[in-house]
């Protein structure tokens, strides 16, 4: 008859953490497996074999314990369905064979190992922003698991996932990054289930995965037109050029801007796909746009705008770097005028809608992207519009400034 035990091993200094291990027994053979779990001798049960809460320990020591104990009873659960079916199977194993089988649930099985293997592939086809939001998310979910390590993907479920929410929570996490991180999670996990490295389980059924409606970071024209107009250093005219910029071409996001090329610009008529939606975008060429251009030397270089300088080294770190600059020190004029809001390149794609809207200017002629519940939907109707009234749309309110 095969058991599973859980042990705990004292610590040989005094006062410290012991070590929690499974005990696998199987004719008579004993074998260990090593976790890494830690607690207390006062927090341990021996006679039992399972946790103890202390009346007197903080929250934060409960929280603790209390994942720690679901875990152990996981990690049980596990050891003695594999047992199950092992027995089931009819033929000999040992209880090397046991141990083996649990601990593979955590080498190339786990979810975080998956992960990492995806988005190295996502680096190799180009997909750099994608790899970088999977990343993001990837690396809150192992800080979540710093104590228990990697995840088995057959045991990725909706109670896992919740309790990853209230860990975001407690932790000050918004809803919205804590749904950005969740769907990123999520296309990780279906992408796994796609390869049939695991049954569909809906882990995320239970979590938040939507968008709440943010606080609009909106600037008037009488701000556009200050920022526009403030005397300014060298160094921070570059940081209000790219701003502008992004505001004439009706808050082109910086990283389209980034890679514009100068063949983009044909017969007065600027074409870009966004990096985001991959939507295909055509914007009439304004003179305020060519003035910005004009100032800057890109000879030899296949891009617009100066901020991808040393073409075919690291573009995209290049790109990232200047958008932390750029937003850095907007955020400085921002506090030299006195605003309400942090000044970044992303205020001014707000800032040309709220402003299209003083103008009357009708809501379906408007992207109005950043004011809908549903992107699809926005999708939609941008997609059926006539480029010519939209231009018309942005002469009107670059000639408002």
């Amino acid at each position: 008859m095969a058991t599973v035990k859980v042990k705990f091993r004292t610590s040989s200094v005094d006062r410290k953490e012991g070590t929690l291990y499974y005990q696998v027994i199987h004719n008579r053979v004993v074998r260990q497996i090593s976790v890494g779990y830690k607690i207390y001798p006062m927090e341990w049960d021996g006679a039992e074999g399972r946790i103890l809460f202390q009346a007197a320990c903080d929250k934060g020591r409960f929280c603790y314990l209390q994942s720690l104990d679901a875990r152990l009873k996981s990690d049980v659960a596990r050891l003695n369905d594999i047992l199950s079916r092992l027995g089931h199977a009819g033929g000999v194993f040992t209880s090397d064979d046991v141990v083996a089988l649990f601990l593979s649930a955590f080498g190339k099985d786990g979810f975080f190992s998956f992960c990492k293997r995806l988005i190295a592939q996502m680096k190799q086809v180009g997909k750099q922003r994608t790899a970088e939001t999977y990343t993001t998310s990837l690396n809150s979910f192992i800080r979540f698991r710093s104590i228990h390590g990697d995840v088995p993907l057959d045991e990725m479920d909706a109670n896992l996932m919740m309790e990853y929410e209230s860990y975001l929570k407690s932790n000050g996490i918004c809803p919205n990054s804590s749904s950005f991180y969740m769907r990123n999670l999520r296309a990780m996990y279906n992408r796994a289930v796609e390869q049939e490295l695991t049954m569909q389980r809906h882990p995320f059924k239970h979590v938040y995965t939507g968008i709440d409606k943010t606080v609009k970071r909106a600037v008037s024209a009488k701000i556009i037109r200050q920022i526009r107009d403030l005397e300014l250093m060298p160094s921070m005219d570059y940081v209000r050029d790219m701003f502008m910029f992004s505001f004439y071409t009706r808050g082109m996001s910086f990283v389209d801007m980034a890679y514009l090329k100068k063949k983009d610009l044909q017969n007065g008529v600027l074409t870009y796909r966004r990096q985001k939606t991959h939507q295909l975008l055509f914007i009439k060429w304004e003179k305020p746009m060519q003035e910005i251009v004009d100032k800057y030397d890109t000879s030899g270089s296949p891009y617009l705008l100066p901020i991808i300088r040393n073409v075919g080294k690291d573009d995209w770190r290049q790109y990232k770097n200047a958008a932390h600059l750029v937003n850095s020190k907007l955020k400085k004029i921002g506090v030299q005028l006195g605003l309400n809001v942090p000044l970044t390149t992303y205020v001014a794609r707000h800032g040309w809608a709220s402003i299209a809207k003083s103008k009357n200017i009708p809501i379906s002629t408007i992207s109005e992207a950043m004011g809908h519940d549903s992107e699809n939907t926005t999708r939609i109707y941008l997609a059926s519009l006539d480029t010519s009234v939209v231009d018309k749309a942005n002469s009107i309110i670059l000639k408002s400034i």
